[in-house]
């Protein structure tokens, strides 16, 4: 399995896009660190996640998708659920 991290950007002011989140949501084990960035874990790539996020966002959104297995990683401030979440996916 792989935990990849996604960041977007909408571009509309004041948009919501509840088809994105809804999708990203459907990966079934994920975090929602940040208000646009989310940890997913998946058998998927990078590619595949951004190319399937791409169909629910708007065509001049910005959509960043990396793989962050095995990664060190730091955090400042983040729930406790989602520290937890880190610290339980982030092999």
């Amino acid at each position: 399995m792989n935990t990849i991290l996604i960041s977007y950007d909408l571009r509309a002011p004041g948009k919501d896009y509840p088809k994105l989140k809804s999708h990203l949501e459907s990966y079934g084990n994920w975090a929602k660190p940040l208000e646009s960035v989310w940890l997913i874990r998946t058998a998927l790539t990078a590619v595949q996640v951004r190319d399937a996020a791409k169909n629910n966002v708007d065509q001049n959104d910005k959509i960043f998708a990396v793989d962050i297995t095995s990664k060190e990683s730091a955090w400042n401030n983040l729930s406790n659920d989602v520290s937890q979440w880190i610290q339980s996916n982030w092999k």
